[in-house]
C-alpha cells in the first residue's frame, strides 16, 4: 500500500468540526480560532518499546497516543478541538492502520477532537501528535501558581500502568485492570476544565507524581510534602504488589495521567463536591510549603520519577 493510499484511508475515517475551514489532504491545514480564545498546544511522541510494549494492540496505541496529549490539555484547563498525527511505520500495513484508528478516532470522538493533517513516513513504530485546545484569556490552568499553604491534590488512583509495566518487564502476566490503566488511559479534560478558577496549579502525571509535582515547585519557587500513605490506590494495585512496592509506583511510577493540582485550603469543599459530581476520586497528599523540591519522606532520599535520558 503507497503512502497516499494510507492518508486516504484515514481521511475517509476522521471526523470534522465546524472551525476546520480545510482539513486532511493539501500542506496546511486551515483553522478558525475561537474569539476571545487562547490556543493551547501541545505535542507528544510515543515509541514502541519506550512508551509502549511492541506487542500492544494497534486500537490502544491509537487510543494511549491521543489520550496523552488530552492529558495535557487537561493539565491546562483547555478543551480540545483538533489534532494532528505524524505516523512512522516499518512498512505499509492497512491492518495496522485500520486497527490504529478504531482506537485514535473512538476518543477523539469522545472529545470532539478533529484530526485535520499530519504525515507518513517508513521507521521504526512511532507516533507523534500535536494536539489544540482552548482556553479563556486568564482562565489557563498553569505550573506557577502554586502558594506556600496550598494543599496538594491527585485525581484517581495512581500506580496502576507502572505496575502493570513492572509486571511486562518481569515477564509475568499483566492483571488485566492494571493493564487497561497502561493501554488505554484517561484523559481528565472535564476535571481540567472544572478545576479554573479554583486550583492554583496543576500538571498531568506522566513521568511520576514525584517528578512532575517537581516540575510544579521549580516554576511556582515553592516547595511540597507529600504523604505516601495518603496516594490513592486501586484494590488490584494493593492484590499485585507488597505495601513498599506499591508505594514507590504510586509515587514514582509514569503512565498514569491523572491530574495533579494544588489548591487553597478555602477551595477544600469546593473540590469534595467536584470529586461527587464528576463521580470521580480526588484525594488530598500533600501540601505546598517554603523551600525547594517535594519531600517525602516514606521514600528513599533521591527517589525520582521516569527520567528519558537518565
Amino acid at each position: 500500500m503507497a503512502e497516499f493510499d494510507l492518508i486516504a484511508r484515514i481521511r475517509q475515517r476522521a471526523a470534522s468540526r465546524g472551525d476546520v475551514v480545510l482539513g486532511i489532504g493539501d500542506d496546511c491545514a486551515l483553522l478558525a480560532p475561537l474569539p476571545g480564545q487562547l490556543l493551547a498546544v501541545t505535542m507528544d511522541t510515543l515509541n514502541a518499546g519506550v512508551h509502549f510494549p511492541p506487542e500492544t494492540a494497534p486500537a490502544d496505541i491509537g487510543w494511549k497516543a491521543l489520550a496523552v496529549n488530552l492529558s495535557d490539555l487537561a493539565a491546562m484547563g483547555a478543551e480540545p478541538a483538533w489534532c494532528t498525527l505524524s505516523l512512522t511505520l516499518p512498512h505499509a500495513d492497512a491492518a495496522f492502520v485500520d486497527g490504529f484508528c478504531d482506537g485514535f478516532l473512538a476518543l477523539a470522538a469522545q472529545h470532539g477532537v478533529a484530526l485535520v493533517g499530519g504525515d507518513t513516513t517508513r521507521g521504526p513504530l512511532s507516533v507523534s501528535i500535536t494536539a489544540h485546545g482552548f482556553v479563556a484569556a486568564g482562565e489557563a490552568l498553569r505550573r506557577d501558581g502554586a502558594r506556600v499553604g496550598d494543599e496538594v491534590w491527585v485525581s484517581g488512583t495512581l500506580g496502576d500502568a507502572a505496575g502493570a509495566l513492572r509486571q511486562w518487564q518481569a515477564g509475568a502476566p499483566m492483571a488485566p485492570v492494571l493493564q487497561a490503566r497502561l493501554d488505554r488511559p484517561t484523559p481528565r479534560v472535564a476535571l481540567g476544565r472544572a478545576l479554573r478558577g479554583i486550583a492554583s496549579s496543576a500538571i498531568d502525571i506522566s513521568d511520576g507524581l514525584l517528578a512532575d509535582l517537581a516540575h510544579v515547585c521549580r516554576a511556582s519557587g515553592v516547595g511540597a510534602e507529600i504523604d505516601v500513605d495518603a496516594l490513592p490506590a486501586s484494590d488490584a494495585l494493593r492484590a499485585a504488589f507488597d505495601a513498599d512496592v506499591r508505594r514507590t509506583l504510586q509515587a514514582t511510577g509514569g503512565d498514569d495521567y491523572e491530574l495533579c493540582f494544588t489548591a487553597p485550603i478555602a477551595q477544600r469543599a469546593a473540590l469534595e463536591a467536584l470529586s461527587r459530581a464528576l463521580a470521580l476520586p480526588l484525594a488530598r497528599v500533600g501540601r505546598v510549603v517554603p523551600g525547594t523540591g517535594v519531600a517525602c519522606a516514606a521514600l528513599p532520599q533521591g527517589t525520582v520519577g521516569y527520567q528519558h535520558f537518565a
